[in-house]
């Protein structure tokens, strides 16, 4: 016989239920929770990978600001340095452009003839543009240069200083612009030599002595890079 249970329907003890339909229920809410707990983790790493790149968005902008800072207080040296560099570089161009004009004179002292002086001397390291001899064969002198004007007593003297002057340090031509005299017959030297009036019945005389340029100071071959003062000093 089958059993019959008389117990009211509220009073009757409860039975698991055998049938599979809670762990059916159960399946859908794990789901879920699993999917709301991979998107927890992912908000969680995608929040805390912002936070890291902008604290080190902050600390490279603080490190940027404490170089501009360093820089400007750094910046009148700098300026410092590039004055210095620019007149260093000016200096240099000077000295190498430099014409030793002692030496000049103390050689002039040296290879005048006895019966020869000078009235005027005139040197510059670029002379005018044009400046040569009167004679249109003679070159045109662009480089250092300098014009003597004097008087000899003797036409030989004149033609013994050019070939004394052609012996000077660096001296690359000797122009021989006027040589001539005034007598009792009144012939006089052209102007643009020494007057006749200064001279007499000497001979006046107009000379340029045209030199090389200077070369640097690195390209003089080693033990020439000085000249003893006895000599003249100078290059």
């Amino acid at each position: 016989m089958r059993p019959v249970n008389l117990l009211p329907e509220g009073d009757r003890p409860r039975q698991r239920a055998t049938d599979g339909t809670a762990a059916n229920r159960a399946y859908p809410l794990l789901g879920v929770l699993a999917a709301l707990l991979v998107m927890v983790t992912l908000y969680v790493l995608t929040a805390n990978q912002v936070t890291s790149r902008e604290d080190k968005a902050a600390q490279v902008a603080s490190e940027a600001n404490r170089a501009e800072a360093k820089a400007k207080s750094l910046s009148p040296f700098g300026d410092f340095a590039q004055t210095a560099q620019t007149r260093t570089a000016a200096v240099k161009q000077l000295a190498e452009g430099r014409f030793d004009w002692e030496r000049l004179l103390r050689e002039l002292s040296l290879v005048l003839p006895a019966d020869t002086w000078l009235t005027e001397a005139d040197a510059a390291t670029q002379p005018a543009e044009g400046e040569g001899g009167t004679d249109t064969a003679q070159p045109t002198v662009t480089g250092p240069a300098a014009k003597l004007k004097g008087c000899a007593k003797r036409q030989p003297s004149v033609a013994k200083l050019m070939l004394r002057l052609r012996r000077m340090h660096r001296v690359e031509d000797v122009l021989l612009q006027e040589s001539a005299t005034g007598d009792s017959s009144g012939e006089a030297g052209a102007s643009a030599g020494a007057s006749s009036s200064d001279c007499g019945r000497a001979y006046a005389f107009d000379i340029t002595v045209v030199f090389t340029a200077a070369p640097p100071a690195s390209a003089l071959p080693p033990g020439r890079k000085r000249v003893p003062v006895s000599l003249g000093g100078g290059q």
